[in-house]
């Protein structure tokens, strides 16, 4: 029965929202906050003012309070607001006895609560219980004695009632404890108030240990100094300095020190602190020392001691460049670079010493190069600056065993070496040195240097044998060749030196032939043998076919005297023309053929003139196809081609394609004369019909077809310039396809030559 109810038992129906949509007014729940607020619905009335006029009435509104404190306090105990309140309506009350049971039973339940022990102390002192109120400071700092409001409020209790062994003692109770630095100071700033200064002595004493900070260090310095002290302040200072020792050392400190000194007018002492901490101190430490030590110097130095301070600063700096890098080679040129202008040798030879032993981890040359500069300047300062020969030469000897000569060398150590030497005139050591080094690791530069050598020395046996040797070594070397055969013609010994030069041209590979070929070509001249010269060139154009050797020897026609030497040079520049008709390089041949044409200018004739003229080549601007490195289609390029005529009689479609240009030029002069009256002169008009009829017969069909055949074979796009450069550069950019306007041109042109051929 009961679920047949509970089945028939109706569900309430859910109210069905038919619309939707949102409202057209918004309400936010700021909105509702705000209205709220305005009508101050929540606001309650205060409640109405109770007045008491007898005792009954006052016992009755106790009791009242009271139970409501005490319920609440029931509610949560933990709540210390409750039992503060609680505590402070009784104190209003003058009931004291009552608020201090408050307190204590509220320190049953949280005795760690500061707020609840200010209070209870607070209260104490108001109603003027001292000792009361000492028993509670007592009783806080003893379960907190970290809470350093208590100590500051209990010293403070004890020196405002005049008790001040209390609050001495006080004191050295939260000494004992250590407390942050404030707390010493307080207590020092409290034995100064009664002009205990031996006592703030001894507790600054206590204190720096305690707090063993620069700064602390510092204004124990200073409270020595402020109280006339000046011997204990520089020894506090001198102790701090100890103290903190090379490892721990600060840029404060010794700017205090610095200051303190300098106020005391002891500026050598000044000097000396900023130098001892520039010493100690890395550079990125120490940038207020340097400021500080710079603005002493300009006022109570001399120039001196700023350059001293300058140098110190980059020295520093120097120093920490090569401590972060040892190989760092460029900063080590530096530092020494500055220590040799302000040290003495024993410093210079220390920071030598340092860079040296930085060896280049790798055995390759490229890492050597500049690492061995450091050995050749100590060389040099040891030398020249110190003058001690003997460590000089030691210093040459330690870099020559230390490099691996068998891979590499540095010929400018072994040359220097030497020349040491002949300046310590020691030219027998200077010798074994240089045969050393040949010995060892021959190279060019060592042999030159030895030969120059022995050259100053007029050692000239001894310079054949090296060059000799040289060449043994370097056959291909033609500056050896050159400089051997200039040895024997300053000697006045001609033959040998022909004779070198035959060996020297002799040699199958050579480095420049071209220049050992001019030299015995000069030297023969200046020794005036113009028929070996004519035989030299004739050789060397038996070799090469250069434009230029071909120009040289007809210059030298033209400078040997004779009644001929015109017709030889024209000869020559014939000769060499005809050589040069299948060269490759066109320009090789227009150099020739210009060099000619400048010649004929200046000694030829109108018809030498005008035949070289007709030898000089056409300017032709042509295109060709790129193509790029994947073997695509990479576009046109334009360049410029010379067409010389005897290659133009070759190419019967070059002369087609001019004709067309013709045709073109003349297309733009038939428009032009449109422009003028009907009964002007009609020729070109004409003449253009008869030349289209003539291109219409059958001969010309077949020699166009012909040129276009041999045009197709080129594969080049080609766009020739007329000679008298006076078409149109426009006229070549048309719109029509430049294959087709040089056939119809070409055609057109064609028939036209030939009308003019029948006539």
């Amino acid at each position: 029965m009961a679920s047949t109810a509970a089945g028939k038992q109706r569900i309430p129906k859910v109210a069905k929202v038919k619309n939707k949509a949102p409202a057209e007014v918004q309400i936010t729940a700021e909105q509702l906050l705000r209205e709220a607020k305005e009508r101050e619905l929540e606001l309650l009335p205060p409640p109405p003012k109770q007045k008491i006029t007898d005792q009954e009435e006052l016992n009755d509104y106790k009791l009242r309070k009271r139970k409501s404190f005490e319920d609440n306090i029931r509610k949560n105990r933990t709540v210390i607001s409750n039992w503060i309140k609680y505590a402070q309506w009784e104190e209003s009350l003058k009931e004291i006895q009552r608020a201090r049971s408050i307190y204590e039973r509220a320190l049953d339940v949280d005795h760690r609560n500061v707020t609840l022990w200010l209070k209870y102390a607070e209260m104490e002192m108001k109603s003027r219980q001292v000792n009361h109120a000492r028993n509670i400071w007592d009783r806080a700092i003893t379960i907190l004695p970290r809470v350093n409001q208590f100590w500051y409020k209990y010293t403070y209790m004890e020196e405002m009632l005049g008790n001040i062994a209390g609050c001495r003692q006080v004191f050295e109770r939260w000494m004992e404890w250590e407390p942050e630095e404030q707390a010493w100071h307080s207590y020092i700033n409290f034995e100064l108030r009664y002009k205990e200064v031996e006592k703030a002595r001894t507790i600054y004493e206590r204190f720096v240990i305690v707090h063993p900070e620069v700064k602390n260090w510092i204004k124990y310095a200073r409270f020595e100094e402020k109280h006339g002290y000046i011997a204990h302040g520089r020894k506090v200072y001198e102790r701090a300095v100890e103290f903190f020792g090379e490892e721990h050392v600060d840029e404060n400190l010794f700017v205090a020190f610095a200051r303190f000194e300098e106020t005391q007018k002891e500026f050598e002492r000044v000097r000396v602190i900023y130098k001892y901490a520039l010493d100690r101190i890395p550079k990125h430490q120490a940038q207020e020392l340097f400021k500080n030590y710079t603005m002493f110097e300009k006022k109570f130095g001399d120039r001196r001691g700023i350059e001293d301070v300058i140098v110190s600063k980059r020295r520093f700096q120097y120093e920490e460049e090569v401590k972060a890098n040892p190989h760092n080679y460029d900063a080590w040129f530096d530092y020494l670079r500055l220590v040799e202008s302000d040290a003495d040798a024993d410093t210079v030879r220390d920071v030598y010493e340092r860079a040296i032993a930085n060896i280049p981890p790798i055995q390759e040359k490229r890492h050597w190069r500049r690492y061995i500069y450091l050995w050749i300047n100590y060389g040099l300062y040891e030398e020249l600056e110190v003058k001690d020969p003997e460590r000089t030469r030691q210093v040459y000897q330690a870099c020559l065993e230390l490099i691996p000569h068998k891979k590499f060398t540095f010929a400018k150590i072994w040359l220097l070496f030497a020349q040491f030497e002949i300046r310590q005139k020691n030219l027998q050591a200077a010798r074994k040195i240089m045969g050393t080094a040949i010995g060892k690791c021959p190279k060019n530069k060592l042999l030159k240097g030895y030969i120059e050598l022995e050259l100053q020395l007029r050692e000239f046996d001894r310079c054949r044998k090296l060059y000799e040797k040289y060449l043994e070594f370097t056959p291909e070397n033609c500056t050896t060749w050159i400089k051997f055969a200039e040895l024997e013609t300053i000697l006045g010994d001609i033959e040998r030196a022909r004779a070198i030069f035959e060996l020297a041209i002799g040699q199958p590979r050579l480095d420049m032939p071209e220049v050992l070929w001019k030299s015995y070509i000069d030297f023969e001249i200046e020794q005036e043998e113009f028929e070996n010269t004519r035989n030299l060139y004739k050789r060397l154009l038996q070799r090469t076919q250069h434009v230029k050797v071909w120009i040289s020897y007809a210059k030298f026609e033209l400078s040997v005297d004779g009644p001929d030497r015109l017709q030889k040079c024209r000869q020559i520049y014939e000769e060499a023309n005809r050589s040069m008709r299948n060269c490759e390089e066109k320009e090789e041949r227009l150099m020739l053929l210009e060099s000619w044409r400048d010649f004929e200018k200046e000694f030829g004739t109108d018809s030498t003139r005008e035949r070289v003229r007709k030898l000089l080549p056409e300017k032709v601007k042509k295109r060709r196809k790129l193509t790029a490195e994947d073997g695509s289609d990479a576009g046109w390029e334009e360049y410029y081609d010379y067409i010389f005529p005897e290659d133009a009689a070759n190419q019967p479609n070059l002369k087609l394609l001019a004709m067309a240009k013709m045709w073109k030029k003349q297309q733009v002069i038939t428009e032009d004369d449109e422009t003028l009256p009907e009964n002007g002169p009609p020729a070109a008009e004409e003449t253009t019909k008869q030349s289209v009829e003539v291109a219409a017969s059958p001969e010309n069909r077949l020699t166009t077809a012909s040129s276009r055949e041999t045009a197709a074979e080129t594969e080049q796009e080609k766009t020739y310039d007329d000679r008298d450069d006076d078409d149109d550069d426009d006229s070549s950019s048309s719109s029509e396809s430049e294959e087709e306007e040089e056939e119809k041109g070409g055609e057109r042109k064609e028939s036209r030559s030939s009308e003019e051929d029948k006539e």
